[in-house]
């Protein structure tokens, strides 16, 4: 490889390690490829860490020993966080996202990455210290968001499914009452899609009464999961909607929603404000 200048091998490091989020990159593997000492490596990931810092691009975490080595722990600022919720909730708040029958039009927000990477991020922030072995979600809309959370995580994602598949193999399933429709439904696992005991961590898109989450947590505990969270991208307001689950992280509310008027009003969620002290402030960092 040829010679790099200091500055240059600096930013190729940085872009391994983002490339990489979560996992732990050995210093000998940085000093192979780039040609350079591992002394050396140790000082640039000093300035590299410093960077990221300054950006609020994430950190680094260092791991000493002979296993050791340094990983990209992908995060988004407290300040950075409540900025992009507020512009969210002025998206969808639109009139022209008001549907008939009284739905709100999310989907294309839901498979847009730029929305998701900033939430999937503040997920993460949230939820890490708890230490989840796997996200876990239910089809259709809200697999995109738990996808790009896990990988945030650095861990797999599992799907229930509303009805089971052939290519699953043997499955659990359990009757629900949804919350929003209030009709009996199904929701089925597969068997080796998630292994006994796991901590899980369930992410979902929309959340009215919580029948859905509460569905999802009964099933889970045919697995014996340990469900260390819950988040939801918007629920309805809580005193007119009472919810059938407790303990959750909800990032949006739908406040209004008059499709005869074509009025929608989405706001921040104010209980996202006490679980941002969790979350890195800029100009901040964990060493």
């Amino acid at each position: 490889m040829e010679k790099m200048k200091r500055a240059e091998r600096m930013v190729a490091v940085m872009q391994v390690l983002m490339s990489k989020p979560n996992m732990l990159i050995p210093l000998t593997t940085l000093a192979e490829r780039f040609g350079a000492a591992k002394s050396t490596i140790s000082e640039d990931l000093l300035a590299v860490k410093e960077s990221m810092r300054c950006t609020g691009q994430g950190r680094l975490e260092t791991v000493s020993g002979a296993a050791g080595g340094v990983r990209y722990i992908p995060e988004i600022s407290a300040e950075d966080a409540g900025g992009f919720l507020i512009s969210l909730a002025e998206r969808l708040s639109s009139q022209d996202r008001v549907l008939a029958g009284g739905f709100l039009y999310m989907t294309d927000l839901l498979y847009d990455p730029a929305v998701l990477r900033p939430l999937a991020l503040i997920f993460a922030g949230v939820f890490r210290e708890k230490k989840p072995d796997v996200v876990v979600t239910i089809e259709t809309k809200g697999i995109p968001l738990a996808l790009v959370t896990a990988e945030a995580l650095g861990v797999p994602m599992v799907i229930i499914r509303h009805g089971n598949k052939v290519t699953e193999g043997t499955a659990v399933s359990i009757n629900y009452v949804s919350g929003s429709s209030k009709r009996i439904q199904s929701m089925t696992l597969g068997r080796r899609a998630l292994e006994p005991g796991r901590k899980v961590l369930i992410i979902d898109d929309f959340m009215k009464a919580g029948g859905t989450a509460l569905g999802m947590i009964n099933l889970l505990k045919e697995f014996d999961a340990d469900v260390v969270g819950l988040g939801v991208l918007m629920e309805t307001p809580r005193e007119e909607e009472p919810k059938l689950v407790d303990h959750y992280l909800s990032l949006l509310q739908l406040r209004e929603l008059d499709p005869v008027k074509g009025v929608v009003q989405v706001i921040p969620q104010n209980s996202f404000l006490h679980y941002q002290t969790s979350m890195p402030r800029s100009g901040t960092t964990d060493e």
